[in-house]
C-alpha cells in the first residue's frame, strides 16, 4: 500500500502535492473545496492540471474528500439538487487533479424507515453518475455508527454498489478507525474481517484506506480519530489487518497527524515499514 497523509489546498492543488512529496508520502488526500459547504467551486484548472502532472512525475496517488454536509442517505428532493451539483463539482476537481476518486461517507439517516436511507443513497449516486463521464470514482466510506445505524458493514457498502446502475464508477474507502469503533473489528479478529470483506464483494472494490487509529475502544461507536499508533488500536494491529486484505498500490492515508511534536514524515516512514508484505524491508530485501 501507499502511505500518505491529508494535506491542505490553502496554497493550491499543486502546492498540496508538493507538500505531500516533501513529507515522503506516496499518497495524499485533500478537500477539493471548503469542507463545510456544498457550494460549487470555480477552480483553477491550470493549477489542477499542474497537480496531476506533478503526481505522475513523482509517483504520487491522490484522493479527494467530499465536504462534510454531503449526506447521500438523507438526500431528500428539496436538498438533492445542491448535493448532486456539489458532488459533480468534487468529481470534476478530482479528475483535473489526477485523483482516483472522491471519498463520500455512506450517510446518516434519522427517519423511521431505514430502507428509505438506502433508496435515497442509490438515487443520489445514480443521478450523479448518470451525468459523470470521467475516470474519477465515488469512494464509499464505512461509518463508525455514531448517530446512525447504517453504513457500518461491508455488506451494506457492497450491496449499494451492486444496486447502482453504475457499479463500475463506485469503489470503497475503508476507514480503520470506523471499522474498529463500529465493533466489526475488535483488533484481534482480522482474519474473520478479511474473509467477510472478500465474501461480500467489498474487497474487490477496495480502492483506498483511511489509516486512522481510534481514541475509543472497539464497539464504542464513537468516531474520534487518532494518528496511527496513538490510540486504542496500535500500529501492529493496523498492520495485521491491512496485510490480510492483500491489496497493492492503493493509497493508505492518515487523516490525523501527531500533535505531540513528532514529525509526520517520521510516521510515514514507520507506516511504509508497517505496510510491507511480511518478510520484506524498504530496501527491497
Amino acid at each position: 500500500m501507499l502511505p500518505g497523509l491529508h494535506v491542505s489546498i490553502r496554497r493550491g492543488y499543486l502546492a498540496a502535492a508538493r507538500t505531500a512529496k516533501a513529507m515522503g508520502a506516496d499518497s495524499f488526500q485533500y478537500f477539493p473545496k471548503n469542507p463545510r459547504s456544498l457550494a460549487v467551486k470555480t477552480f483553477d484548472e491550470r493549477d489542477a492540471r499542474a497537480c496531476a502532472a506533478f503526481c505522475r512525475e513523482n509517483g504520487l496517488v491522490s484522493i479527494a474528500h467530499a465536504p462534510y454536509p454531503l449526506n447521500i442517505a438523507n438526500c431528500r428532493p428539496e436538498a438533492r439538487s445542491a448535493q448532486i451539483l456539489s458532488l459533480l463539482n468534487d468529481l470534476a476537481i478530482a479528475e483535473a487533479c489526477g485523483s482516483i476518486g472522491v471519498v463520500v461517507h455512506f450517510g446518516k439517516y434519522r427517519g423511521r424507515d431505514p430502507l428509505q436511507a438506502y433508496k435515497n443513497s442509490i438515487q443520489c449516486l445514480d443521478e450523479v453518475l448518470a451525468r459523470w463521464q470521467g475516470r474519477a470514482k465515488i469512494l464509499l466510506e464505512n461509518l463508525a455508527g455514531e448517530g446512525t445505524d447504517i453504513g457500518m458493514t461491508f455488506e451494506e457498502c457492497a450491496q449499494l454498489r451492486r444496486l447502482s446502475q453504475y457499479p463500475d464508477k463506485i469503489g470503497f474507502c475503508l476507514d480503520t478507525c470506523h471499522l474498529f469503533a463500529s465493533g466489526i473489528w475488535n483488533g484481534e479478529n482480522e482474519e474473520e474481517v478479511a474473509e467477510r470483506g472478500a465474501k461480500s464483494g467489498y474487497t474487490e472494490g477496495l480502492i483506498a484506506i483511511h489509516l486512522n487509529d481510534s481514541l475509543f475502544p472497539s464497539g464504542s461507536r464513537r468516531d474520534r480519530h487518532a494518528p496511527p499508533g496513538g490510540g486504542r488500536i496500535g500500529l501492529t494491529r493496523i498492520g495485521r489487518l491491512l496485510r490480510r486484505f492483500e491489496r497493492r498500490d492503493i493509497p493508505a492515508v492518515m487523516e490525523t497527524t501527531p500533535t505531540d511534536g513528532a514529525a509526520p514524515d517520521a510516521l510515514i516512514g514507520a507506516l511504509k515499514e508497517l505496510l510491507l508484505p511480511d518478510g520484506c524491508t524498504t530496501d527491497g530485501t
